[in-house]
């Protein structure tokens, strides 16, 4: 009987395998949803955004935490019941001016919450205001995750703020910031809170809202120094920028005494990056990324040279619009089951695949149509005003802040000027042996041994507001009389915004005056650094004469302003 062939074969053959160090491989198992054939992790496709929002949000939440951070810290000494600027007072002045008009048209010129609060306690309104914003951009910026009712939610809350704050909130990081936020409702499901929500992708008209908003930004900067000072044609605005900028930090008193051929460089640099790497935006993937990458990079430098509130840190969120999953893919984890293996496993299942119309998604594309169809329309007059060689900064067009022109350093002041408050406790001014002490704020410089500080993201509004007034008059800035009629009452709240009350444990001054000093850096390993001084100073003038509380009593009542009571 001949045997079976294969079943006789079988030990032979396993003998002569285990002889030669050969074993069969182990059946092959499929690799892992978002790894490779060989176990490594895959790469993400680029052209999603899925993980570029979650970037997105969590940086504008940022940006929004720090501002009403800000906001909850001092609104109550600036537009408080009895702040520097009173609101209540400003509303009730918008609301006789428009007295002919109905309700619905005064909120539409200046929209804002407390129209419909109670103006009976205004510091308990704007604490609520700004913890409600805290609260919403902290849970935005830990999870990453929001919907188009907390995003509308921060914009109009900040809004709020921003239409009463006055002088206080007159600058171009505000509108900045509404642009920014109402961008980012658009970002965002209805009702879903989940940081992956799958049938709301990243829509591509947002994306380009906001690489429209990063261009404007960049080109309206560059266009407004090259038709504004000289100093950026021939190169030597850097030569006083360090010095001269509202709030100098330590890094800028170095970089002040660089080599004159280190200013040409970078002012050569800010023109490059201003006026020619916008355009990278509509030159495909790779130059839209060098371009993210380099206003970001640009964006630290500025962070690290000067304390400029957070416009910095806000200028770099419209930048990450630039990005991709695959380009952001190296910031997050790579093991399953996290958001970057979750995004791979979509882009595996919509890849070829043409998912059923839902109306949800129907009614979204609509809204964004119609949002790029608004962009367009308000960014008629903002490309006018670039075009025009009489370009305007920093304005809007429209009460929602939607649209704006920006630009920043148009021109560069060439002296440093500082007005010095100062009390004294002599019955006569004008004695010869009166004392006169120094107020400290808490950032702007004046004592000149004193380090300059480093704040940024976060903001002193009065500290910013006294460097314009330093190369104005106090009639044009009458909030510094105010000031000046605090500190004659040692009022508590304004006391809080200053560093240094030289009259602490003493009674009140009898006069408060403001001088006008001359600042510039001192020069490394001078005389005066030797010292321990940053600064050296010269007294200019009077920047306004000594004032009792008494002759500044008839000041306050025609403006309305609470009388300070004296402690």
């Amino acid at each position: 009987m001949r045997p079976d062939g294969p079943t006789m074969a079988a030990p032979e053959e396993s003998l002569r395998r285990r002889k030669t160090g050969y074993s069969d491989p182990e059946p092959e198992s499929p690799p892992a949803p978002g790894r490779d054939p060989a176990g490594s992790p895959a790469h993400l496709h680029a052209g999603t955004f899925w993980l570029t929002r979650i970037v997105l949000l969590k940086a504008l939440a940022f940006v929004y935490f720090v501002a009403f951070l800000v906001a909850f810290h001092q609104n109550k000494q600036l537009i408080g019941d009895r702040g520097l600027l009173p609101c209540r007072v400003f509303l009730k002045n918008f609301q006789q001016y428009f007295q002919d008009k109905t309700s619905w048209e005064v909120f539409s010129y200046m929209p804002t919450i407390l129209w419909l609060m109670d103006w009976s306690d205004v510091n308990s309104t704007l604490d609520l205001l700004a913890l409600l914003g805290l609260g919403i951009s902290s849970f935005v910026l830990i999870t990453g995750c929001a919907n188009v009712l907390l995003m509308a939610a921060l914009w109009g809350l900040y809004m709020s703020l921003v239409n009463v704050g006055h002088v206080w909130y007159s600058f171009g990081w505000e509108s900045q910031l509404l642009e920014t936020g109402f961008l980012g409702i658009f970002l965002c499901p209805l009702w879903t809170l989940s940081r992956l929500p799958q049938h709301t992708p990243t829509s591509r008209i947002v994306l380009w809202g906001f690489r429209w908003l990063i261009f404007r930004i960049m080109l309206g900067a560059g266009l407004i120094k090259i038709r504004g000072d000289r100093c950026w044609r021939d190169l030597t605005c850097m030569d006083f920028h360090y010095e001269t900028q509202p709030v100098p930090n330590p890094v800028a008193y170095y970089l002040h005494h660089s080599p004159w051929w280190f200013h040409r460089f970078e002012t050569l640099s800010n023109h490059f990056i201003e006026l020619l790497v916008p355009f990278f935006l509509f030159l495909g993937r790779r130059a839209c990324i060098i371009h993210g990458v380099l206003q970001i990079l640009f964006q630290a430098i500025l962070i690290i040279s000067g304390n400029l509130s957070f416009l910095n840190w806000l200028t770099m969120v419209p930048s990450l619009a630039c990005f991709d999953d695959a380009a952001l893919g190296f910031l997050f984890s790579s093991r399953p089951g996290s958001l970057k293996d979750r995004v791979l496993q979509m882009q595996s299942e919509i890849q070829g695949a043409r998912p059923k119309p839902r109306f949800g998604s129907v009614v979204r594309r609509a809204a964004n149509v119609s949002l790029g169809v608004l962009l367009a329309w308000l960014s008629v007059p903002v490309v006018l005003n670039l075009l025009s060689s009489r370009q305007v900064m920093n304005t809007h067009f429209n009460s929602l802040h939607i649209v704006n022109t920006y630009g920043a350093f148009g021109r560069i002041t060439k002296e440093r000027t500082e007005v010095i408050l100062q009390g004294t406790a002599s019955p006569n001014a004008s004695a010869p042996d009166a004392v006169w002490e120094d107020y400290e704020f808490k950032c702007k410089p004046g004592d000149p041994s004193r380090r300059p500080c480093l704040i940024s993201p976060y903001h002193y509004r009065l500290d910013w507001l006294m460097w314009f007034a330093a190369f104005q008059t106090y009639e044009h800035n009458d909030w510094i009389l105010h000031l000046a009629g605090k500190l004659l009452a040692s009022d508590t709240e304004a006391l809080s915004l200053l560093a240094h009350n030289p009259f602490t444990g003493r009674p009140p001054p009898r006069w408060v005056r403001g001088e006008h000093y001359r600042y510039k850096f001192s020069r490394p390993g001078g005389r005066h650094a030797a010292e321990g001084k940053w600064w050296v100073r010269k007294r200019i003038g009077a920047y306004f004469p000594p004032l009792s509380l008494e002759e500044l009593r008839p000041y306050f009542r025609d403006r309305g302003w609470p009388l300070p009571q004296p402690l």
